[in-house]
């Protein structure tokens, strides 16, 4: 049976992680190509407060623009004339 107490960390409104398990980090940007955080960022989300993580997911959808497109891998080197 659990008590009050614990049902409080289980239950508590903690801003989630935007980790998609896609963990690469780009090179030019430093950011992850799946979550688009910062090594920093993802080293240090387990000890932000919900504020921390609240600023962090609002920067997040600016920062898709930083990332070099690919260049296509083999099918690209494949179809180049």
């Amino acid at each position: 049976m659990r008590n009050d107490e614990t049902d409080k960390i289980w239950k508590r409104d903690a801003v989630k992680s935007p980790c998609v398990n896609i963990c690469v980090i780009e090179p030019k940007s430093g950011l992850c190509t799946g979550c688009l955080r910062s090594l920093d960022e993802i080293g240090a989300w387990g000890m932000m407060d919900n504020d921390a993580r609240a600023e962090v997911m609002d920067a997040l959808p600016a920062r898709k623009s930083l990332l070099t497109k690919r260049r296509g891998g083999r099918k690209g080197r494949l179809n180049r004339s």
